[in-house]
């Protein structure tokens, strides 16, 4: 038990030199590849190996993009070793075997998601889950993903904001302007 008022609490090894070990529960993320949006997010309890949870976060993937089916192509990190899933091409950091030229340039990508999942700890406040129990945690997740994507989105919206010469007042401005006469049916 690591917290009185916490107990599905887990310590999560990390393997790492600055912060070895954290305490919380174990979360399943799931980015497209160049654009760099949730498209899951699943919180694991019970701290599960790495590879047990990539068939339900394919099968989250595949339901929230509404194609019920999995991706045709997962690239994950080396927790992931010796898993296959029918149907999934399993491209693994480090592999050797097998890859061409555009195969390794996809696997190099895939280090672009650890910085999201910092910015998602830091600035989405994954790193500190302020509700309650296993459903707090599973709701805490899914929340932060949205939320990176929602950043992304309005960051993507400054830049053509810039690009036209409108300030975000003014872009708001004009959609509120445009809303207004589509329900007085002027539009």
């Amino acid at each position: 038990l690591y917290a009185l008022h916490a107990p599905e609490v887990e310590c999560i090894a990390k393997g790492k030199a600055r912060t070895p070990y954290e305490f919380g529960v174990k979360v399943s993320v799931a980015t497209t590849l160049k654009e760099g949006l949730v498209v899951g997010m699943r919180s694991m309890p019970g701290n599960p190996y790495d590879g047990h949870t990539l068939a339900e976060a394919l099968e989250q993937v595949g339901i929230l993009t509404g194609t019920d089916k999995p991706p045709a192509t997962a690239i994950v990190d080396k927790g992931y070793r010796g898993v296959e899933i029918e149907g999934v091409r399993i491209l693994r950091s480090g592999q050797k075997k097998g890859i061409t030229k555009t195969l390794k340039a996809m696997i190099n990508r895939r280090s672009a998601i650890e910085p999201t999942i910092g910015h998602m700890k830091m600035d989405g406040r994954l790193g500190r889950n302020p509700l309650k129990g296993a459903l707090g945690d599973a709701l805490h997740a899914v929340m932060c993903g949205a939320g990176h994507n929602l950043r992304l989105i309005l960051a993507a919206l400054r830049l053509y904001c810039a690009r036209c010469g409108l300030s975000m007042h003014d872009l708001i401005a004009a959609l509120t302007e445009h809303r207004r006469s589509r329900q007085s049916g002027i539009a």
